[in-house]
């Protein structure tokens, strides 16, 4: 890269600098080989660099000659580099927090050392990494998301060194904090924001929660015993000091610890159980937005991911969180009103179009559909772009242009903080700022980067101001704001009943007395007289916005009463009233389905969750093929751990109910012929029953081993069938079919193999068949699977649930009946 002349000039300068500190230390400089152009290139755009080479001129020896300047660290590289480091400095290895392989010696290495060695190793670790990562990131050998990894690794690799180091030192005065079992229990230390994320910026401070397991008293040091609050709160202390209080070595990382519950007013370190029950019962929109990012930094990991599974269903909701919107759009506006109020229009973080708008616009979906939409329960906001487009929530271009946005204002944040090794996101004045930072973003001049940077917030803005966009008078145009408003007086019982009835027929119902006596009987339902504040709030925005849409259908008196029957089915549930009013689409896809079909409406009452569903026409109106089925099952469940059967059930469940509301609108739209229907029904059924016998197959053999199965001419792979009798087995399944189904096992003599507890192989598929049965019948919070049939089994209810498939064959040849050689 050719540099402008003033730079070039300052760049000679500063090499010039350079070579004098060699010569001063006695350093070569052919021991930078080929990273001398790299190294020089550096320097005029980072006066970190420069100020950190002149001092210690030795230190860019090292990183060359130890390969580090150029190498991939990886995951564990910084670990690995610091664990060096410690043992260079203080000749044993670098404390564990349980201690390692002996913990009373360690301790007593930890004893030993005073507190100023450990922050001064630290700041020299920190040095030495950041000259690193600024050089590839400048130089161009480390793209973004590396320079982001090596930023959080770094961070990462200093709070485990330094807790460490603080709990063996604290745990030879107090004792080791016991749990109720005996065992030793550490402190979680969880990373929130852009180090939770791994996307820290150059010269980030780091957003940190603590919390321990449990109440306790710690087993006695040579101080005492202690509470486990008082020996993890002195602890948390200590760490904040020992990581961020500057020295003449600078400091490792500013600490923010605002994020915990209550702030500042709360205590410092916290108990799961008292930080699970604050979120539930009081955490507020904004809190589940810190908590996306949330993993563990440092400390007792194995706890950290305990309570990060605790705190899961307080971050994502397992429905569609809808009933978020106005908290999101309270938060957005916030937003808005702080660019406009502080004058942020220079801030590349926090002003028009910068990098908060980005990741707000990436977490609103996560926070709405995440509970669902498992692949969302990710912290990297460009992942999560990926993710929206992938999965169609957004366009392509939309998440290309957001992406590429993030990449371009990221890379400037860091090259404005490599600059002093200050956290600053404003755009320089001094005019020889300016064409440096324009250089550094290989832009010819000032004008040419902000011509940049104004293309990338223009577009950023835009998609932030049109997330969350308010629905203008309830979705309503111009011409129906005078009957929306009289709908809401007829909602509230306001006006006389002859108006009232004119109003009525006017919008194309037939009977105003029925209309009049079922908003009567739903307004004064005692099923909703519990409503929430905010739930009432959102059933008299939607009524009246009902009794419009409704009026439009070729039967709205009989359409009327399915969807208030609707709406009483989902009243408790009421972030699926803020779905039919943030999105008046679905409403009119709903009266059209329900106006067409009693069942759906009845179908829709017991599965809400499937509203969701009308918001894209696309997927609704077009059932998809038995592969494809297959296909979207299989990720789905893939995204579920394999342990949580209770959550396994419910995602076939519903993955069942939603292709089965396809069908049905496809069938009443005439999308598809009759013949079609049954076909599509019998997939789903095929498809759900296939996973249904992986499921419980994997689980059983996980637990038992392998069992052995042949079949005289044929391969056998699993030994184990479903064979369909009635409708599924004729392929004409109807919507309330129930499955009339036959288990077979082909198991040899013998058990099972490959597992400590075998099993005879013919009770390994008796209980698979009973697996089966319950993973299908069983009643959840998302309704039955299939009704089941299982009469139709040799000897009927009387014979076994799962028959040898020779013994059938014989069953079938000698014992069996006319009518069930029929059924066959």
């Amino acid at each position: 890269m050719i540099l402008p002349a003033p730079l070039h000039a300052e760049s000679q300068s500063r090499w010039k600098a350079v070579c004098e500190a060699f010569e001063r230390d006695g350093h070569a400089l052919a021991a930078l080989g080929s990273a001398t152009a790299q190294i020089q290139h550096a320097l005029v755009f980072s006066d970190f660099i420069t100020q950190q080479v002149l001092q210690r001129p030795g230190l860019l020896v090292d990183l060359v000659q130890s390969g580090d300047l150029n190498a991939d660290y990886g995951r564990k590289g910084h670990q690995e580099r610091m664990a060096a480091l410690w043992r260079a400095r203080f000749h044993h290895d670098p404390p564990a927090w349980d201690g390692g392989t002996d913990f009373a010696a360690a301790q007593r290495a930890t004893a030993e050392m005073a507190r100023d060695n450990l922050m001064q190793v630290l700041r020299r670790f920190r040095r030495r990494e950041m000259v690193r990562i600024a050089l590839r990131d400048i130089g161009g050998s480390a793209d973004l998301n590396r320079t982001m990894a090596d930023l959080s690794r770094l961070a990462d690799a200093a709070l485990s060194t330094a807790l460490n180091w603080l709990y063996l030192r604290e745990s030879a005065a107090w004792g080791v904090p016991l749990d109720s079992s005996g065992r030793p229990t550490g402190l979680v230390v969880l990373a929130l924001g852009k180090l939770g994320a791994d996307e820290l910026n150059f010269s980030s401070d780091v957003d940190l929660m603590f919390a321990y397991p449990s109440e306790g008293q710690t087993s006695g040091g040579t101080r005492g015993s202690t509470s486990h609050e008082i020996f993890f709160t002195r602890i948390c202390r200590e760490l904040i000091q020992v990581i961020g209080t500057p020295t003449a070595d600078g400091f490792v990382f500013r600490v923010d610890t605002r994020l915990r519950p209550y702030g500042d007013a709360g205590p410092l370190v916290i108990t799961f159980d008292r930080l699970e029950d604050y979120y539930q019962e009081q955490g507020r929109e904004w809190e589940r937005y810190a908590l996306i990012k949330a993993r563990v930094t440092a400390g007792d990991a194995a706890a950290g991911d305990r309570l990060l599974t605790r705190l899961r269903p307080f971050i994502f909701r397992r429905y569609l969180d809808y009933g978020a919107f106005d908290a999101l759009r309270d938060m957005k506006a916030r937003i808005s009103l702080e660019v406009r109020s502080k004058g942020l229009q220079n801030n590349i973080k926090l002003g028009p179009g910068g990098i908060r708008e980005i990741e707000f616009f990436g977490q609103m979906f996560q926070l709405i559909r995440g509970g669902v939409e498992a692949s969302l329960q990710i912290r990297s906001i460009r992942q999560v772009l990926a993710v929206l487009v992938r999965k169609r929530f957004i366009p392509e271009q939309v998440g290309q242009t957001m992406d590429s946005a993030y990449v371009f204002l990221r890379t400037l944040e860091n090259r404005l903080q490599q600059w002093a090794d200050h956290q600053v996101h404003q755009l320089p004045a001094d005019p020889a700022a300016r064409l440096r930072l324009a250089a550094s973003m290989r832009c010819g001049d000032w004008s040419a980067l902000l011509q940049q940077l104004d293309f990338h917030r223009g577009l950023v803005h835009t998609h932030f101001n049109d997330l969350l966009a308010p629905v203008k008078d309830n979705g309503s145009s111009d011409s129906q704001r005078e009957p929306l408003r009289q709908m809401e007086a007829l909602w509230q019982g306001v006006g006389d009943k002859e108006h009232t009835a004119e109003q009525i027929r006017s919008l194309g119902y037939q009977s105003a007395g029925e209309v009049l006596r079922q908003i009567t009987a739903l307004r004064e339902d005692r099923a909703l007289q519990p409503l929430s504040r905010v739930g009432r709030e959102r059933l008299n925005r939607l009524v009246p916005m009902v009794l419009l849409a409704v009026g439009q259908a070729e039967q709205p008196d009989l359409v009327l009463g399915r969807v208030f029957d609707l709406i009483r089915g989902i009243q408790r549930r009421t972030s699926y009233l803020a779905l039919l009013l943030e999105n008046p689409t679905i409403l009119s896809h709903l009266v059209q389905l329900v106006g067409a079909s009693p069942w759906i409406a009845t179908f829709l009452s017991r599965h809400p969750v499937l509203l969701d569903e009308l918001l894209d026409p696309r997927s609704l109106y077009r059932p998809p093929r038995r592969q494809t089925l297959a296909d979207e099952l299989n990720q789905r469940l893939a995204q579920v751990d394999r342990d949580d059967l209770e959550y396994q059930m419910e995602v076939l469940r519903v993955f069942k109910q939603v292709n089965v509301l396809r069908v049905a609108a496809s069938d009443i739209t005439h999308v598809l012929p009759l013949m079609k229907v049954s076909d599509h029904l019998s997939d789903i059924a095929e498809v759900v029953l296939d996973a249904a016998v992986n499921l419980c197959f994997e689980r059983l053999r996980e637990k038992y081993g392998k069992p052995a199965c042949s079949l005289p001419r044929a391969g056998c792979e699993r030994g184990f069938a479903v064979i369909a009798y009635g409708k599924l087995g004729g392929l004409e399944l109807g919507y309330g079919s129930d499955l009339d189904l036959v288990f077979l096992h082909a198991a040899e003599p013998g058990n099972t193999t490959e597992a400590d507890r075998p099993l005879d192989n013919g009770q390994f598929f008796a209980r698979l068949g009973q697996r089966v049965l319950h993973l299908l019948t069983t009643h959840t919070g998302a309704g039955v699977l299939y009704d089941v049939d299982m009469r139709l089994r040799p000897s009927g209810t009387s014979g076994m649930l799962v028959s040898h498939v020779e013994s059938f064959a014989d069953y079938q040849q000698t014992d069996a009946w006319t009518w069930e050689h029929q059924a066959l």
